[in-house]
């Protein structure tokens, strides 16, 4: 088993979105370790504030098969790919990382350089991860936290009730 970091963001239909997220990821992968839920605005285009999380879960899966499932649940809940990366989504749902392992997987580069740069990944995962350390950078997430420019990106925890067992 191996634990992965999760990055969930919805600025459609939030609460609805990231609530049946947080419900698949539950019945398909068990107990879910989930940070607060954060309220950020859009970055890299103008549209609606977002709801932003992490999710902490451990599997046997490889980080291929994760990738191309978190792809399924988005379009489930109505994802569509139009106007690329930058673009109103009613769910994203992003592998930030694969254990301590560096790959390319699909694609993508894990970890994700997405901890790096938004404060919408950085702060949660630093929440639920503090002592954990970056796999490329040697750094804890908690001193990753410490080190970047909170004035660079607005963003507030939001009240979020969640209801699923097995969730700390």
């Amino acid at each position: 088993m191996v634990r992965i970091w999760i990055s969930l963001g919805s600025n459609i239909d939030r609460e609805k979105n990231i609530r049946a997220a947080l419900h698949d990821l539950h019945a398909e992968f068990g107990p879910l370790q989930i940070s607060r839920v954060y309220e950020s605005e859009a970055v890299g285009f103008s549209g609606d504030a977002f709801y932003n999380l992490v999710v902490g879960l451990d599997t046997d899966r490889t980080a291929a098969d994760l990738m191309t499932r978190f792809r399924e649940i988005e379009s489930d809940h109505g994802r569509t790919r139009e106007g690329g990366g930058f673009a109103s989504r009613t769910l994203d749902i992003d592998l930030l990382t694969y254990g301590d392992e560096v790959m390319d997987v699909n694609g993508a580069h894990l970890p994700r350089d997405e901890i790096t740069r938004y404060a919408f990944v950085l702060l949660p995962l630093s929440e639920l991860a503090a002592d954990s350390v970056h796999p490329e950078l040697g750094l804890s997430y908690r001193e990753m936290w410490a080190a970047f420019d909170h004035t660079a990106q607005r963003l507030w925890p939001v009240p979020f009730e969640i209801d699923i067992p097995d969730i700390n």
